[in-house]
C-alpha cells in the first residue's frame, strides 16, 4: 500500500512558525488500528486522514487523531486537511464554500483573504466547573484562584476547560507541572495591554496544555479548537466586543496568529493560514 503524505503548517505568521499537520490522502483502507499507529509514528500533536464524504452536503471526509485518541474535531487539522485537499485539486460544490465531514458533523469553511476560516462548532459543555475541578487545573498549572479572572467549562470536542488571566505576561510566565495523573485540557488566554506582532498585531496570548497518553503535560503550539470556543466565550461574556486576532506559541519558539470573527448571526469563524512544506509517499504498510 502505497499513500501520499502532506506536511502543512498551519496559523503559522511566517515560514515554519505554526503547528505542523500531517495529512494523509489515499488511505481508505488503512484500519483504525493503522490511522492510531501513522500518528504515533509521525508523534505531532495531530494527524488528518482524508477520506470520501458520506454525507451528500460534505465535500471530503477527515479523521482526526492525536497520539492517544480519535477526536470528534480539532482546530488545526481542519484548516490543514482543507488546505491538503484544496492542493489535491478538490472543487466544492460551492464555490468558496467548502464543507468538512467529520466526527462533530459537518463543519463550514471559507476562503477569506488569503486564509482559511472555519465555523467554531458549537459547544458541547459550557459553564463554570466544580470547585475540585478548578482546583486540580489550577495545580497543574502552579497558580492561585487569586490569579484567575474567570474559569468556564469550554468543550467543543477536546474537553476544553478555559481560564482566564489578568495579562498576557501571566500567561507566558506559566510553568505548569510536568506530569498529572488525570486527563487534563486546559487553555489559558489573557490581553495584552498594546497589540504586538507587527502587521497582525495580537490582542491576546493564549496557551493550550493537555496530557498524553502516558500522563504528560503537553504544551500545543497553536490550537484551533481551542481558541474557538475561547472566543465564544469571550465574545458571550463581553470580554471581547470586535474581531481581534489571538496569539499562540512563544514559549514553544513558534509565533502563531488565529484570526476570530463575528458575522451578523453571531457565528464565530477561526482563520489562519495554511501552508504545504512536505509531500511525499508513505509505502511499506
Amino acid at each position: 500500500m502505497s499513500i501520499a503524505v502532506h506536511m502543512v503548517d498551519v496559523f503559522a505568521s511566517g515560514p515554519l512558525s505554526g503547528n505542523p499537520l500531517a495529512v494523509i490522502t489515499g488511505g481508505q483502507a488503512l484500519t483504525t488500528a493503522q490511522m492510531q499507529q501513522l500518528t504515533r509514528w509521525f508523534n505531532l500533536s495531530e494527524t488528518a486522514f482524508l477520506l470520501p464524504p458520506t454525507q451528500a452536503q460534505a465535500d471530503y471526509r477527515v479523521r482526526i487523531f492525536t497520539l492517544d485518541r480519535e477526536m470528534p474535531f480539532a482546530g488545526h487539522p481542519t484548516l490543514g486537511s482543507c488546505h491538503a485537499w484544496l492542493s489535491q485539486r478538490g472543487a466544492p460544490k460551492n464555490a468558496g464554500h467548502i464543507v468538512q465531514e467529520c466526527g462533530a458533523g459537518l463543519v463550514q469553511i471559507r476562503q477569506e483573504h488569503g486564509r482559511l476560516a472555519f465555523a467554531a462548532p458549537p459547544m458541547l459543555r459550557f459553564g463554570a466547573p466544580t470547585a475540585d475541578e478548578l482546583d486540580a487545573a489550577l495545580r497543574m498549572l502552579g497558580i492561585t484562584a487569586e490569579e484567575v479572572q474567570a474559569a468556564s467549562w469550554i468543550d467543543n470536542g477536546p474537553g476544553w476547560l478555559g481560564i482566564r488571566l489578568a495579562s498576557a505576561e501571566k500567561v507566558l510566565a506559566l510553568n505548569p507541572a510536568r506530569q498529572w495523573p488525570t486527563r487534563m485540557d486546559v487553555g489559558v488566554v489573557g490581553p495584552y495591554a498594546r497589540g504586538v506582532g507587527g502587521a497582525s498585531p495580537a490582542a491576546c496570548e493564549v496557551r493550550a496544555f493537555f496530557s498524553d497518553h502516558q500522563g504528560a503535560i503537553v504544551e500545543d503550539p497553536v490550537t484551533g479548537s481551542l481558541n474557538a470556543s475561547l472566543a465564544q466565550w469571550l465574545f458571550a461574556t463581553g470580554v471581547m466586543d470586535s474581531d481581534y486576532v489571538a496569539a499562540q506559541g512563544r514559549c514553544l519558539g513558534r509565533d502563531g496568529r488565529i484570526f476570530l470573527t463575528r458575522d451578523g448571526t453571531g457565528q464565530v469563524w477561526v482563520g489562519g493560514t495554511a501552508r504545504t512544506h512536505v509531500e511525499g509517499a508513505l509505502s511499506g504498510l
